[in-house]
């Protein structure tokens, strides 16, 4: 059950610059795949996925579960990159209605297209403005923050 408690501005600052630069970590990563003619960060979060649920993939509410879209932007992301040929959908045999989803040969060539730029922003982002302790205090106290709260 919340308090009705008032934040600290100390708190108010922390979730404002936090909002503000994952928001902007977001939308420059976005921009450089747009600039070398790659899909949104979206399908790289499914490819990804998919390829390490390997050979067996991935049911689309176990999908769901690991990815940070809706499920309706799920079941629309599926079809367009099944249209696409990055994965495919297999019928699961002791259910009738049951799909698993499964990365293709092309998918994984596209999760390293994209993960090609998506990684160069991470590294430049990240590396080339934080030391490796600055990296793993932010990953702690991001860590912290999670529901359920985490164990480090």
């Amino acid at each position: 059950m919340m308090t009705k408690t008032s934040p600290s501005p100390e708190a108010i600052a922390a979730w404002a610059r936090l909002v503000r630069v994952s928001r902007q970590l977001v939308e420059r990563t976005e921009d450089a795949l747009k600039a070398n003619g790659l899909p949104p960060l979206a399908w790289y979060d499914v490819l990804h996925e998919l390829a390490e649920a390997g050979e067996g993939g991935l049911r689309p509410f176990e999908l769901i579960d690991r990815v940070l879209l809706a499920q309706y932007g799920v079941s629309r992301l599926l079809a367009r990159l099944e249209a696409d040929g990055l994965v495919e959908k297999l019928p699961v045999s002791d259910d009738g209605r049951g799909q698993t989803v499964r990365i293709t040969a092309n998918g994984r060539e596209m999760r390293r297209r994209i993960w090609a730029v998506y990684g160069a922003c991470i590294a430049e982002r990240m590396d080339a403005r934080l030391s490796a302790q600055d990296l793993k205090t932010l990953a702690s106290l991001l860590g912290r923050l999670r529901d359920p709260p985490a164990i480090d």
